[in-house]
């Protein structure tokens, strides 16, 4: 591991609360908001902080906290459409503009402060673009984009410029969850580590022995360094890919399929030249001659599925743009991929009888499949959390990132093992009768009315009598969402025949929902 690269001087804009910002109206921030994934707090608002909510905490426990806390789902798709607007604006003052992620942009600050006459009139400039656009935020300036983040984080006026000589300093004072490393952070809080500075004074072989390449990174950062090389040379050829649409393409979703394709050839032209890239830039001509560009940053090095991505994030901020003059119209003709800061490739490592190449030959099967078929054609199941079978697996689009939802921790109600063999997609309704022939009820107990005797699966099949019972087991789902709220009750049976049934008491009516 190298000692590092003196960073070059970065100037961050951070929107704070952007998740909360972009689903949430003016009137609703000023009210204790979060926005929740997977039943924990991703983002909340000032009001929901000075409750005692905070990131990650599971839902119930934020609104133990704060009981009149109002709760939104998070909608990447609108975060990435309403920051194209902040990025726009930032973009007529200086080029180059890299989005790290929706709600934080950085610029190259050396070039633009000469222009503007220092770097402090450049903040301040910065400032009031994204203010004019009724978006707060902070801007931070410092060596290096890591330092220029946490000092727009840290900017109690608005602004935070911190001097070269200043960045150790700076960065010593900081807790080491900064990083971004839970797993790294939560370790070195465990062995005594609290701060940059106590971990900057670790010996750099050191780290990289123990704690692996990642944290190697973290520490270069740790110490106001720039963690990765620059590429040795330039290429002798350039290693943009991009594809050509004759008769121009209409349809977006016809030319997010073809990223795919498009970032599998850039992730191939790079790896037969030895080399990675940390950014990306995504370029798009339509058939009146415009042309629009968008550089995306990543934390590590851009994999061909990440590409595509961003690639479909941002096909859409540029065709939701609220601005004339911004919107994306008309045909396509021409995508264009431009890879940026190459940096060499330090391999991967290889599974056992060559299980990454097969990996692969299914991801450009399942890619092609959806080209053909659409995105949505090709799914694949991700276990996550849930009290019911149907719910304990997800089907994901091919490519996308599956929902960041807990497989263990508290599901009260949630079905016992084993699994069941067969999950109805649409439970049918049955009829659970009592040795006297009435209608098996639950109360308000949770208390069976009598114990079931008869199952009648259809209107034209026999009774099936039953020979054991278990349950009934409670769950009231989704009750921070009166839209969505239900209660259901869940109990087993085995019927004559041996069959096994997993049946749901929803709304006084009885379903099958799985089989066994």
């Amino acid at each position: 591991m190298s000692a590092g690269a003196r960073p070059a001087r970065v100037l961050a804009v951070w929107c704070p609360d952007w998740p909360v910002v972009s689903v949430a109206g003016r009137s609703e921030r000023e009210q204790p908001v979060a926005v929740v994934t997977g039943g924990r707090v991703v983002a909340c608002s000032a009001p929901a902080r000075a409750a005692g909510v905070r990131r990650g905490q599971r839902l119930r426990d934020a609104q133990g906290r704060c009981p009149q806390l109002q709760v939104l789902d998070d909608d990447l798709a609108a975060q990435v459409r309403l920051f194209e607007q902040v990025v726009a604006g930032v973009e007529q003052r200086c080029p180059r503009v890299e989005v790290i992620r929706p709600g934080l942009c950085a610029v190259p600050a050396r070039g633009p402060a000469r222009y503007y006459g220092g770097e402090q009139v450049l903040a301040e400039l910065m400032h009031e673009t994204v203010a004019a656009a009724g978006v707060e935020c902070r801007v931070g300036v410092a060596d290096g984009l890591f330092a220029a983040v946490l000092a727009a984080r840290a900017a109690e006026s608005d602004i935070r410029i911190v001097q070269t000589a200043e960045t150790a300093g700076f960065l010593a004072g900081h807790p080491v969850n900064v990083l971004d490393r839970p797993e790294l952070s939560g370790l070195l809080v465990r062995l005594g580590i609290r701060t940059l500075a106590d971990f900057a004074a670790l010996p750099g072989e050191d780290v990289f022995a123990r704690f692996g390449a990642d944290a190697a990174v973290a520490h270069q950062l740790a110490r106001g360094r720039e963690p990765r090389r620059l590429a040795p040379r330039t290429p002798a050829r350039d290693l943009a890919v991009q594809l050509t649409f004759d008769p121009p393409v209409e349809q977006f979703e016809q030319v997010v399929f073809t990223a795919k394709s498009l970032a599998d050839e850039l992730h191939t032209t790079l790896a037969r030249h030895g080399v990675s890239c940390v950014r990306v830039e995504v370029e798009v001509t339509t058939d009146d001659g415009r042309c629009w560009s968008r550089a995306w940053r990543h934390d590590g090095l851009f994999s061909a599925s990440a590409v595509a991505e961003r690639v479909r994030w941002q096909l859409d901020a540029w065709r939701t743009a609220t601005a004339a003059d911004e919107a994306l119209t008309g045909g396509l003709v021409r995508l264009r991929l431009v890879p940026d800061q190459l940096v060499p490739d330090s391999g991967r490592q290889l599974a056992l009888r060559g299980g990454r190449a097969a990996d692969d030959q299914v991801e450009r099967a399942a890619t092609r499949v959806q080209t053909m078929l659409g995105h949505a054609a090709v799914t694949q199941p991700v276990r996550v959390g849930g009290r019911g079978p149907g719910d304990q697996v997800l089907r994901v689009p091919w490519g996308d990132a599956p929902a960041d939802i807990p497989r263990d921790g508290g599901w009260p109600g949630r079905v016992p093992t084993p699994a069941p063999a067969v999950v109805h997609v649409e439970p049918p309704a049955v009829a659970v009768v009592d040795a006297a022939g009435a209608p098996v009820t639950v109360d308000g107990r949770c208390a069976a009315s009598a114990p079931p005797h008869r199952l009648v699966v259809g209107p034209r099949s026999a009774a099936l009598a039953v020979t054991g019972w278990t349950g009934p087991w409670p769950a009231h789902e989704y009750w921070w969402d009166p839209a969505r709220s239900q209660r259901s009750v869940r109990c087993q049976l085995v019927t004559a025949d041996g069959r096994g049934w997993l049946l749901v008491l929803r709304q006084a009516r009885w379903y099958v929902e799985a089989e066994y």
